[in-house]
């Protein structure tokens, strides 16, 4: 396609640096591991990566509570190596995406010491600092809750006022409204764009702004003191509007840079909403990974959550994401799939690759990589350590890469930081890459089909008027051409009727069935099977 848009067309590829491959030998992932693995992603046909933080660190969060925006933490390597595998990226033309955690800082942050030196220092404003309410003892000025549990206020004993933080306490949010913080801020976004970085996913980035005045928000029923609130004032402020703008003014001025925002408490109008001209290029509505837990994975489910999530983007004229996984989420086959078996992996995987919007994939997805259940003890993450065992945590989903069935599978020579899962000594990149029926050769073959048909990359969703049940169908068509994805939900063989068309079989497990010319021919899936049609 003359007009393939990496961003908008591609496949982008979520890397979690501290678990992708580690080359020292100190058990934690690192730059120069990336770079060496960069032929691997390539040859899966991907079109980016995201990377996830890699930034100076005390790791309160893992990462997302960054001392330096501007720097490598020495674990991960050093700005050489990161210039390294930007220009050994391009070489394959694969695009580089950095995560950018620019609502927070690290409390180790020379900008948070400074700010917390005195409420006289010029830096003070950057953060968002207020007195207790009188009468009561450190009590904060407002409602605010936390996201990781408790008050979204710390107290600072030696200044005697108290600093906002959402996430962790060792989290402080800066003060967007501060125009020094702002230049600040964006100066980090100038920094790595001249380092030939070609996009940003923005972390929370709809969290930016809080309500001037900090009124306290509004009660809802909710099982968490979070979620016991509507968040009416402490994200979605009118002044990130201007700040978007700007922003996309200084992406427009390198050739084909992009911004995805991780859109917090997403819903399809609101991600769409932050999308558009003078705006982010895209941003997450998470359509399949919020409230799993409270609906099933049924055909009939997804094509609502699908509709929806077109309708509130065709409103705004703006181009929808798909999200299956991330660092956040339990490992899709985990979620999704019984066991070991990859049948309902391939489904999904069908589902992020053949539906409308940009696919995002997180590591080791490809293989189909199942969550780990740790002991509390094992814990790291904070709301699982302090929510378990409501809450098991993020850990699960960041275990190490599993390349091939040596101890260390391929990952490290040294002790890992989290352990590997038990099933890297036969779930594993090696095994999978000589198994032509594998989940990681089918995804090939999927990306490879992808990457060739325009239906695919920007083709309208159809769904059918009527699907039998336990069947998901839908087709994407394009003057170019149309695709019918037909997947089997059931434990058992189904049929069903193509609609007229010459219909020849592209990818999948399914059989076409010759029948009489005056009916229209007839596709019979096998259990958990699936069949993507080419119809010209």
């Amino acid at each position: 396609m003359d007009d393939f848009l990496w961003w908008r067309d591609g496949v982008i590829y979520q890397v979690y640096p501290r678990s992708f491959c580690d080359t020292n030998g100190d058990g934690l992932g690192d730059l120069p591991g990336i770079t060496s693995r960069l032929d691997y992603l390539a040859g899966l046909g991907v079109d980016a990566i995201w990377l996830s933080p890699f930034y100076p660190t005390p790791d309160a969060d893992f990462g997302y509570d960054i001392s330096d925006h501007t720097a490598v933490d020495p674990r991960f390597g050093a700005l050489e190596d990161f210039d390294t595998l930007v220009r050994e990226a391009h070489r394959r033309g694969l695009r580089v995406v950095l995560d950018l955690a620019l609502n927070h800082t690290s409390d180790r942050h020379p900008w948070f010491i400074e700010s917390r030196s005195g409420r006289d220092h010029p830096k003070r404003d950057w953060f968002i600092w207020r007195r207790p309410r009188p009468g009561r003892r450190h009590a904060p000025p407002n409602n605010w809750q936390a996201s990781f549990g408790g008050t979204a206020w710390e107290y600072d004993a030696a200044s005697g006022e108290v600093y906002l933080h959402l996430f962790t306490r060792q989290q402080p949010d800066v003060n967007w409204r501060n125009p020094d913080l702002r230049q600040a801020q964006l100066d980090v976004v100038r920094f790595w764009l001249e380092r030939g970085v070609d996009g940003f996913r923005l972390d929370v980035f709809n969290a930016y702004f809080k309500d001037e005045r900090l009124r306290s928000n509004p009660f809802k029923p909710g099982l968490r003191a979070f979620d016991r609130q509507v968040h009416l004032h402490d994200m979605d402020q009118p002044e990130m509007a201007p700040l978007l703008a700007e922003l996309r003014t200084i992406l427009d001025g390198y050739p084909e840079r992009y911004a995805v925002g991780e859109t917090y408490l997403s819903t399809p109008d609101k991600a769409a909403s932050y999308c558009g001209a003078e705006k982010l290029h895209a941003a997450f509505s998470f359509d399949f990974i919020r409230h799993v837990p409270f609906f099933p994975w049924t055909p009939g489910w997804i094509v609502r959550q699908l509709l929806r999530r077109d309708a509130s983007f065709d409103r705004a004229g703006v181009w929808p994401t798909t999200v299956l996984g991330n660092h956040d989420q339990r490992r899709t086959a985990s979620r999704y799939g019984r066991g070991e078996d990859d049948r309902m992996a391939k489904i999904a995987m069908t589902i992020l690759l053949t539906v409308r919007g940009t696919p995002f994939m997180y590591y080791g997805e490809e293989i189909g990589m199942r969550n780990l259940r740790l002991r509390r003890s094992e814990l790291m993450d904070p709301p699982g350590v302090k929510y378990w065992p409501l809450d098991i945590g993020r850990d699960g989903c960041r275990t190490p890469m599993q390349w091939d069935a040596t101890p260390g599978a391929g990952f490290s020579s040294g002790r890992p930081w989290i352990r590997l899962h038990p099933n890297a000594a036969w779930r594993n990149v090696a095994i999978q890459d000589g198994d032509p029926g594998s989940l990681l050769n089918f995804t090939r073959q999927l990306l490879a089909l992808r990457r060739a048909s325009p239906a695919l990359q920007r083709g309208e969703f159809v769904p059918p008027a009527r699907t039998p049940p336990g069947l998901l169908v839908y087709q994407r068509r394009s003057p170019a051409g149309t695709v019918l994805v037909a997947l089997n939900f059931t434990r058992w063989k189904r049929r069903m009727d193509l609609p007229p068309g010459a219909w020849r079989l592209a990818l999948g497990d399914g059989r076409l069935i010759s029948e009489n010319p005056a009916r229209p021919g007839r596709l019979e899936l096998p259990p958990l099977g699936l069949a993507l049609l080419d119809g010209g």
